[in-house]
This record gives C-alpha cells, sequence and structure tokens, in this order.
C-alpha cells in the first residue's frame, strides 16, 4: 500500500501559530479539554509516512493534532534551528555547523532515527540496462558516461534527473553514490542535471523519458519504473533494494531517516515519538515501502 504522493498537505490547523501551541476546545460533556499542536516539517521522503502516522495518531490521540508540511530536509532543519517547528523530518544527518547554528540559537537538537531507506535508482521500462556498479553510477551523474551505449544499452544520450539541492537526498547521493562516500573527493553533479523539486517528479519524468535515469526512495518507486540492480565498489554482485538487503547490508545505496526535536522531547512530543516506535507505527513504515527499525 503507497500514500499518494503530497508534498504539502496539513494534517489539522491550530489557531494560534506558535510550534507546540495548545488551545481549549470544548469536550463532550462541556468541560475544557486541552488539545496539544504539534508542528512536523521537512523531508519530501518522510513527508507521507509522517502523514500516515499523523492520521493514525490522531485517531488514536484525538487530544493531540499533527500539522505535517514537506518543503525538504534543508527547510525542516532550518525551522528546528530558528525555533519554529517541534519535529524536523530529515533524510539525512544534520551536518555540525547546522547543530552549532541551532545550539547559538537557543536550540539543542536531538537526533531520533525512526525509519531506514533504500534509494533504488530507476529507469525507464523500456531501458534495456539492468545493472550499474556504484562506481558508473557516479560516471553517470558527474558527466563522464553520457550515452547508454557505453553501459551496453541503446545509442541514447543519457538524461540525468536529480533532486533539488535543498532535498536530503540530493545531500546524500552526491556525498555517498557520486562522490562514494569519499570525503576528500570533491566530485560535483553535472552541469546539465535536471533538478526536480519532488521524488514524484523524478518518477513522472522516467516514466515518458526512455533516455532518464534518476533516483528516489524505495517507498516512491511504482511498478511502472524499472528499478536497476546495484553493486558496490569492488564487487560484481548486483543487488535490488528492499527491506531484507537494506538489513543484510548488502544494498550499498541505504540510508537512515530522521526526527529532530528542540532538546529532549517531553509531554505530547515524547508521547508521539515513543509511539512511532511502536509495533503498530513501524508496521506503517513497512506498507510504505520502508524499512522498519526498532527503539
Amino acid at each position: 500500500m503507497k500514500i499518494s504522493g503530497v508534498i504539502l498537505l496539513v494534517i489539522s490547523i491550530c489557531a494560534l501559530i506558535l510550534p507546540g501551541c495548545s488551545q481549549i476546545s470544548p469536550s463532550s460533556e462541556g468541560s475544557p479539554a486541552t488539545i496539544s499542536t504539534i508542528e512536523n516539517k521537512g523531508s519530501d521522503t518522510i513527508v507521507n509516512l509522517a502523514l500516515a502516522w499523523a492520521e493514525k495518531y490522531q485517531e488514536i490521540r484525538p487530544s493531540v493534532q499533527l500539522s505535517v508540511t514537506g518543503g525538504g530536509s534543508g527547510t525542516g532543519i532550518a525551522a528546528l534551528i530558528n525555533g519554529t517547528v517541534d519535529i524536523a523530518n530529515a533524510s539525512r544527518r544534520m551536518k555540525e555547523e547546522e547543530k552549532q547554528k541551532a545550539i547559538d540559537n537557543g536550540s539543542d537538537p536531538v537526533e531520533f532515527i525512526i525509519a531506514k531507506d533504500a534509494i533504488a535508482i530507476i529507469v525507464n521500462l523500456e531501458n534495456p540496462v539492468d545493472n550499474l556498479t556504484l562506481e558508473q553510477i557516479s560516471d553517470i551523474y558527474s558527466g563522464k558516461i553520457n550515452n547508454w551505449q557505453e553501459l551496453g544499452g541503446d545509442d541514447r544520450p543519457i538524461v540525468r534527473l536529480s533532486r533539488e539541492t535543498n532535498s536530503g537526498t540530493h545531500v546524500y547521493f552526491l556525498e555517498e553514490v557520486i562522490r562514494l562516500g569519499q570525503k576528500e573527493n570533491k566530485t560535483l553533479f553535472s552541469s546539465n542535471t535536471l533538478l526536480l523539486p519532488s521524488s514524484e517528479g523524478i518518477g513522472a519524468e522516467i516514466r515518458q523519458n526512455p533516455n532518464a535515469i534518476g533516483y528516489d526512495g524505495l517507498g516512491y518507486v511504482t511498478d511502472d519504473l524499472k528499478v536497476i540492480g546495484v553493486a558496490a565498489v569492488g564487487s560484481e554482485v548486483f543487488i535490488l533494494p528492499s527491506a531484507t538487503t537494506v538489513n543484510s547490508g548488502e544494498y550499498p545505496i541505504a540510508r537512515d531517516l530522521y526526527m529532530y526535536t528542540n532538546g529532549t522531547p517531553t509531554g505530547a512530543i515524547q508521547e508521539y515519538l515513543d509511539w512511532i516506535f511502536s509495533e503498530d507505527a513501524q508496521k506503517i513504515v513497512e506498507e510504505l515501502g520502508f524499512v522498519p527499525v526498532s527503539k
């Protein structure tokens, strides 16, 4: 089961603006009841999962309203630094300079790994190429390889698709795939790489363009896209992404997904995060194509 892509959706609206706000609402007996609102913003990779969690949690705890928006990992982290969000979603780890900026601004980021994700390399169903090494993918995206014929495919130009720079997936792909995890490596995306604002956008372009290649979180990959087997550096074994190959460490492009709070969470935020690590919440992780974790 997959939830259709929604980049910006507010589950519920609180009349107050500040994060973590509360408002008084009449209960069924007519007496006041406190409603807690949790502002949750960030990664577009996580947004569908966060929406599904919010919808389910609201059924369980109607006294808690969750406002979920996307915008990218950078957007969520910036909101946490500025103190305008309760929980920031990120598909990459916060950078040291971001943590320091948060501290300088009076915030104290606390990290939670809430799921794992495989990044799938995807092409059009008509593309005859089945497998690529990490080195080949790096060479494609850095502009060293420009024609599918160089990889055993048809004589067609390669159209490179990427998420935009504010995306945590973009940052992860640059550091771990294009630069092969080498900190001293300064290789960049080829200048003619097309930057798209959403995971859904990458999939849509690939469906209609037999020359295109892109990458998406596994939870966004549908049956009308072809998933490429990937071999790690120095390996000749090509692995397809799945929960099994991520947990076994076989699939080489896998990562943790994060939520960040300002300091150790308390109250409604703590209760919500505790629920996220429950069996019921982690079942939703698996249903949406991500990989569950235990607290």
